[in-house]
């Protein structure tokens, strides 16, 4: 009986782990996507503060210390967005600024 309990009490608690783990992925952003929407906001408030409004590809990875490629990628994110548009088709001569 005592075995009967404990096993039961076991469920339960398991059960009530595994709901809010599933609970908690469900309802909020996961902790990456929370890193990567600050970058992205630290990206548009050193936009509107920079001289000229103008944000480049190095700027940001110094910004935000990440790479190249990471740098471009919320680059792009946010011109998909709508808030920035890119200036240039490639090379150093590309730039970015706010819409």
């Amino acid at each position: 009986m005592k075995t009967f309990l404990i096993l039961i009490i076991g469920i339960v608690i398991g059960a009530g782990v595994v709901w809010y783990w599933v609970r908690k992925r469900k309802c909020g952003m996961s902790e990456q996507e929370q890193i990567k929407q600050e970058r992205k906001e630290k990206i548009l408030l050193a936009l509107r503060n920079s001289k000229g409004n103008k944000i480049a590809n190095n700027d940001v990875e110094k910004l935000v210390g990440v790479s190249d490629t990471t740098a471009e990628r919320y680059l792009d994110e946010l011109e998909k967005e709508g808030k920035i548009r890119q200036v240039g088709k490639t090379g150093k001569f590309v730039y970015y600024e706010k819409i």
